[in-house]
């Protein structure tokens, strides 16, 4: 057996960054650049008022209360033509153009009307409540970076600095196998020896939360004949994964069927639990990543081993910040030559410090368990008994890890 490290490292190498593609600024929520972005123009393109009130001459208002004359108007979209002169004064409001000549708005609040005069009752600073042309960027600006997953208001941005298409990671193709003559379908018929299988449905839906492309091929049964053809199904796929039929058994084939298409074996079991009969490899140019049955070493190694992979072809910088604190919400015996990784959930004390408490059930066949944890508890090989209170490593499950 090989460690978790090992084999991350295995896998990452193993997978090759996939092709980019052009798509509309309109599409680009979740995709991943391919390249910097870069602004198109100056935003704001000229100086603006922050604020309504009046532009006027700093030296004009110098002692208040002063009274101006009042010249014209500068609105959003509308601006004023002329220039601010000694005594004068324009009507400003929110995004408007400065007018040349001012280099102060005073607020509404510190002035009043009076017919064609306002009279200034609070001296402004210079520049005070204006944005100068470029505050925000300037033309030429890189301000997104190739290798960024693109959320809300990174499309807002892009669209802030006049860029219509994004050029991005196409989706990585991801071939499903799910094997077992005792797997069925969700709402098939099923047999007095068979189980209704939640592996394909989970794999797929990682992928595609994930990035990529997710192509279900379906359940192959327990030959080597029926699966080296979906195996040869899965061409084109930028990966082929595979559940279940990956450990010694009589009846574990996913290893008799690659060697017919000349699998070349990069490692297989891996020291965790859950998740030992782990493979990968390459079928000809395709990486192949053969993970256990049980559906929470699926859930487990998928998120370990899957996930990698898929941000590593799309670009994605990988992540190496260290995990979130926590504590241990209570005691754990000592751990044998396996790296564990328990379900647990995640809370906060009242002293705001994290909570990492695991269920007491362990077993790897209880999927609601994964589903209802919000994070892994990490326990490397030959770690002794551990107490509540001390501090313990955690994969959160969930996006926000209790912010």
């Amino acid at each position: 057996m090989i460690s978790v490290a090992e084999a991350l490292e295995n896998v990452i190498r193993g997978v090759a960054v996939v092709a980019a593609e052009v798509v509309p600024l309109a599409d680009g929520l979740g995709r991943v650049l391919a390249e910097d972005v870069q602004a198109r123009l100056t935003h704001p393109p000229v100086a603006v008022s922050a604020m309504d009130g009046y532009a006027v001459r700093v030296d004009d208002v110098a002692r208040v209360p002063a009274t101006l004359k009042r010249i014209g108007e500068s609105a959003a979209g509308r601006g004023f033509d002329g220039r601010v002169g000694a005594g004068e004064a324009v009507r400003t409001f929110t995004g408007a153009p400065v007018p040349d000549g001012a280099d102060a708005i005073v607020i509404q609040e510190d002035t009043e009307a009076q017919g064609d005069r306002v009279v200034v009752k609070e001296a402004p600073k210079r520049g005070r409540f204006i944005r100068p042309a470029g505050l925000d960027f300037k033309k030429g600006d890189t301000l997104l970076k190739a290798g960024r997953v693109l959320g809300a208001l990174d499309i807002g941005l892009a669209a802030a600095m006049n860029v219509p298409w994004l050029r991005v990671r196409r989706r990585p193709r991801v071939a499903i196998i799910t094997t077992g003559d005792e797997v069925v379908h969700p709402g098939d018929p099923i047999g007095p020896h068979q189980i209704v299988g939640s592996n394909s449905l989970t794999l797929a839906a990682s992928v595609r939360a994930w990035g990529g492309e997710p192509v279900d091929l379906g359940i192959a049964p327990d030959t080597v004949e029926a699966l080296t053809r979906m195996i040869d199904g899965a061409r084109g796929a930028d990966l082929i994964v595979t559940s279940g039929g990956a450990s010694v058994g009589d009846h574990d084939l996913v290893q008799k069927a690659l060697g017919n298409r000349g699998f070349e074996l990069r490692f297989y079991r891996v020291a965790m639990r859950p998740g030992k009969p782990l493979i990968f490899g390459r079928v000809g140019e395709t990486p192949f990543l053969g993970l256990p049955g049980n559906p929470v070493s699926v859930g487990v190694t998928s998120v370990l081993f899957l996930k990698p992979a898929i941000e590593t072809m799309l670009g994605i910088a990988r992540d190496r910040q260290p995990a979130p604190a926590a504590i241990l919400g209570r005691d754990l015996a000592a751990n044998d030559q396996r790296q564990d990784y328990l379900r647990a959930t995640l809370a906060r004390n009242g002293s705001g410090v994290l909570v990492a408490t695991p269920f007491d059930q362990q077993d790897s066949s209880m999927l609601g368990l994964l589903a209802a944890a919000d994070c892994l508890v990490i326990r490397a090989p030959h770690t002794p008994a551990i107490k509540a209170g001390e501090p313990v490593e955690v994969i959160p499950l969930r996006g926000g890890v209790l912010l």
